[in-house]
C-alpha cells in the first residue's frame, strides 16, 4: 500500500485501509508481561477545524471504535488549541474512555502545533515503544523542515505517523504526506 493508494479514497475506505496497515505493524509496542501496544491519537482543535468539528467528531469516532477491534491497544489523546495550549491525555485501554476524553475536547482558535505532537510521540517512544501515531488535521501554520527532522526521528524510532487532511489546503497536504512518509505511515484525506 502506497501514500497515493491512501490519498485517492473516501473516508471509509482510508480509516480500513489505516486499520489494515497497523495491524501489519511490527508488535514493538508489547513489551514484557504483554503490555498492550501504544498508540497516540492526536486531533487539531483550533478554530479552523470549528465549522466541520461535530461532523469530524462523528468521524473520529467511528476511527476510535474501528481500533477497539485491533485489541490490545493503549490509546492516548492529544490535542492542541488556543494559545499554546496542548494537552495529552494518559493512555487509555477501553473505547469508551477515549471517547468519553475525545468528547470533552472543544475548538479554541489558534495556531497548529504540529510539532509539539510530534516531539510528544518521540518523548513518549524513548520512554516505552509507540506503535503508531495518528494525525487529523487541516492546516500547517510551521516551519516545514523542522516538522520533517521530527518526523525523520519518528521513522528511525519505528514509529509511524498517520496523517487524515481535513479539507483542502494545498500546502498542508504537502507537508502531511513528507511527514507521513518520513516517518513510514500514510497520508490519507478526511473531508
Amino acid at each position: 500500500m502506497s501514500d497515493k493508494d491512501l490519498s485517492t479514497r473516501s473516508d471509509k475506505q482510508s480509516i480500513d485501509q489505516f486499520i489494515e496497515k497497523v495491524r501489519t505493524l511490527p508488535q514493538t509496542g508489547a513489551g514484557p508481561g504483554g503490555k498492550p501496544g501504544r498508540l497516540i491519537f492526536a486531533l487539531d482543535a483550533t478554530g479552523s477545524r470549528e465549522p466541520t468539528w461535530d461532523q469530524a467528531c462523528h468521524l473520529q469516532s467511528e476511527l476510535f471504535m474501528a481500533t477497539r477491534d485491533l485489541g490490545g491497544l493503549a490509546i492516548q489523546l492529544c490535542y492542541y488549541r488556543g494559545f499554546g495550549e496542548f494537552r495529552a491525555t494518559k493512555f487509555v485501554n477501553e473505547t469508551s474512555q477515549l471517547l468519553n476524553l475525545m468528547n470533552g475536547v472543544s475548538c479554541l482558535g489558534g495556531r497548529t502545533q504540529i510539532g509539539r505532537v510530534l516531539a510528544h510521540a518521540v518523548k513518549e517512544t524513548r520512554a516505552e515503544p509507540v506503535r503508531a501515531v495518528v494525525f487529523i488535521g487541516d492546516c500547517c501554520e510551521e516551519p516545514v523542515d523542522e516538522l520533517c527532522h521530527i518526523a525523520g526521528e519518528l521513522g528511525m524510532l519505528r514509529t509511524p505517523v498517520f496523517m487524515f487532511h481535513e479539507g483542502a489546503d494545498a500546502h498542508a497536504r504537502a507537508v502531511f504526506q513528507q511527514v507521513s512518509k518520513l516517518s513510514g505511515g500514510a497520508y490519507a484525506p478526511f473531508d
